[in-house]
């Protein structure tokens, strides 16, 4: 073989192996869509426990699994999401998102860490029983 042909059959195989990377890393995206959402579409919440709460922003439900426990979530009326470094809420690790409440006995505020952002898929949330579903 020449040096040019050596080269193209390496040129080419450096590319099809390329495509065979993006191709994998695309089907992957397609099945694993990372989702956001503003805070302040978030329509309805439900705690699940202490350590999970579903929320609703727009048509999707998202579930926010939380750092530890956040002992007064399962009495709260109202919550708040907060976020530093970003404006939106995205599936994935929670970083950066915190759920805020207010204490039981009107003791002021707690600040619980999200620890991970799941997108729901329509058919988990039907599945769902209804104290779950925001």
């Amino acid at each position: 073989m020449t040096k040019v042909t050596v080269s193209a059959v390496m040129v080419a195989f450096l590319t099809m192996t390329g495509c065979a990377a993006d191709e994998h890393d695309t089907a992957s995206a397609v099945r694993q869509p990372r989702q956001c959402f503003w805070a302040n579409d978030v329509r309805n919440f439900r705690a699940v426990n202490s350590t999970t709460v579903n929320v609703r922003a727009g048509r999707d439900v998202y579930r926010l699994d939380l750092m530890g426990i956040c002992p007064d979530i399962n009495w709260s009326e109202r919550l708040g999401l907060v976020t530093t470094g970003t404006s939106s809420i995205c599936s994935g690790a929670g970083l950066g998102t915190s759920i805020v409440t207010r204490r039981s006995g009107g003791r002021g505020q707690q600040r619980c860490p999200v620890r991970a952002i799941t997108v729901l898929t329509p058919e988990e949330v039907a599945a769902m029983p209804s104290r779950e579903r925001p």
